[in-house]
């Protein structure tokens, strides 16, 4: 979305080439600025919301604390910067400020943004057996931990249904790694009386391989947890190109070893990036 800003008296919303919306807008202040911040969005979103680019939702958003000549100077330095909206929202208030001249209450509202885009994804798959709304899951996960900037483990805690109990960050690393502690994730799993776990960590290096290191930690806590009546049903790694199952790669074919486990002998696992 372009806008191009004209004097006048009415702020108008055209469709120009290929659909794009482009706005004439003219100089106002106080009260109008939410009017025509809600217009905007309003028109530009019956237009198309496919239609719309990362930098011109972001342009969008950021018009809401500004003219639209600085939101769209912005929205552009900000993907120069960070290619995504998804990265732009997820960066860190000090990265942000580096690559634009922009207010901490404007962060504060990307931060917003966010959190809601999150929170909608979540619900999505909640209240409901997780393993029968698969796609939602990972949707929920990709907007949760694909643009974190460094590592974090999460797992989530599931009843006999396979209802989402619990979803907790456990531990948050490096850039290309981060500890796991499998007794943690065991001693939990009985707090919470949780039947299944879904163990997921995100690799900020944009491959979503597992390593060798993933593999071996997800061989430990599977034996573990297993042998203790409690199932494994996947540990997914997630990236901004997208995600892998070590269940649909066959890195949980076959039953564990159920060795006789002292959950004092295991020490931390480091999780590394593929």
């Amino acid at each position: 979305m372009g806008w191009v800003g004209h004097g006048g008296v009415d702020a108008a919303t055209q469709r120009g080439e290929k659909g794009r919306v482009t706005e004439v807008a003219p100089s106002v202040s106080g009260e109008d600025v939410d009017l025509r911040w809600k217009v905007l969005c309003s028109q530009a979103l019956a237009a198309s919301e496919k239609a719309l680019s990362d930098e011109d939702l972001l342009a969008l958003l950021l018009t809401h604390g500004g003219s639209p000549a600085t939101s769209r100077r912005m929205a552009t330095q900000l993907i120069s910067r960070f290619e995504t909206f998804g990265s732009v929202i997820s960066a860190r208030t000090e990265q942000i400020r580096s690559a634009a001249d922009i207010d901490p209450g404007t962060i504060d509202f990307l931060r917003l943004v966010r959190a809601a885009g999150t929170r909608l994804a979540r619900e999505e798959c909640s209240d409901r057996p997780v393993v029968d709304s698969w796609d939602k899951l990972i949707a929920y996960l990709r907007t949760a931990m694909a643009h974190e900037t460094i590592e974090q483990f999460r797992v989530l805690f599931l009843d006999r249904r396979n209802v989402l109990i619990a979803d907790e960050v456990q531990h948050r690393g490096t850039i290309d790694h981060t500890p796991v502690y499998p007794r943690e994730v065991v001693k939990r799993a009985l707090d919470l009386d949780a039947s299944a776990i879904i163990m997921a960590h995100n690799h900020p290096s944009n491959h979503p391989a597992p390593s060798k290191a993933d593999v071996e930690m997800t061989r430990t806590v599977r034996e573990i947890v297993e042998s203790l009546g409690i199932a494994l049903h996947d540990h997914i790694v997630i990236s901004r190109r997208g995600h892998t199952s070590f269940r649909q790669m066959g890195l949980l074919d076959g039953a564990p070893s159920h060795r006789r486990t002292n959950l004092a002998d295991h020490q931390p696992t480091l999780m590394e990036a593929a």
